[in-house]
Formats: structure tokens, sequence, C-alpha cells
């Protein structure tokens, strides 16, 4: 994590969900549209800003790397395409590229999904 910023997955609302806890105003912090009722959310990354979110969640109905951003209470699925089983996303410090694990052809293989220059 960023060093401000702790993000983690917790079942203390009686199922997996994704938190954020401000270590500078000691606090969690809301993360509105983020997680969804009886939809299970885990394994999340931050950006070395803190605006993006990146974890994975079953809300398609199978696991799905998703980008959740901060400022417009946004989340896209990234993997929707992908045939395969989708796990353990890391966010590169500025936001731009997501590594993750993908077993597509039978094995699993680490893919970056390039998010492309951003304003």
């Amino acid at each position: 994590n960023n060093g401000r910023y702790l993000v983690f997955s917790s079942d203390r609302l009686a199922q997996r969900s994704i938190f954020l806890y401000d270590t500078q105003q000691n606090r969690l912090l809301s993360l509105p549209g983020l997680n969804q009722p009886g939809v299970f959310q885990d394994q999340p990354d931050i950006s070395a800003d803190g605006r993006y979110i990146v974890y994975v969640s079953e809300q398609t109905g199978k696991p799905d790397i998703w980008l959740y951003d901060r400022q417009t209470f946004q989340s896209e699925n990234l993997t929707k395409n992908n045939l395969g089983e989708v796990r353990h996303p890391s966010i590169s410090g500025d936001g731009r590229f997501i590594a993750f694990e993908a077993n597509r052809n039978g094995q699993w293989d680490i893919e970056i999904y390039d998010r492309g220059v951003s304003n």
C-alpha cells in the first residue's frame, strides 16, 4: 500500500467486503458503490495517490478484476471478456497498469492490463 491508506478485505459485515483505512485521520473511509450487497469482494490493492482500488469481485457470477475510482465512485470490470479465472490484482503507483494472475491457458500466468495515459 501507499503509506497513508491501508486497503483490506474483511468479513466484518457478514460478507467479504473491501475497506479503506486512512492512517492520518485514523478512521475508515467510505467507498460508495464499491461493495455490492450479497457479492464477494476480495484481494484489494490501491494506487500510490489513493485514487484507484483494484480488487476481485464476483458480481457478474464469476471472479473478475474490477477498478474503483474514488473520485467518481465508479467501478469498471477490467476482465469481463477473460475466459479463465483471475486473482491477485496489483496496481502500479500511477494507476495505469494492473497486473494479475489469469489461468485462461490452463495454467496461472501474469497478465498486465494497460489503462493507457490518463489525465
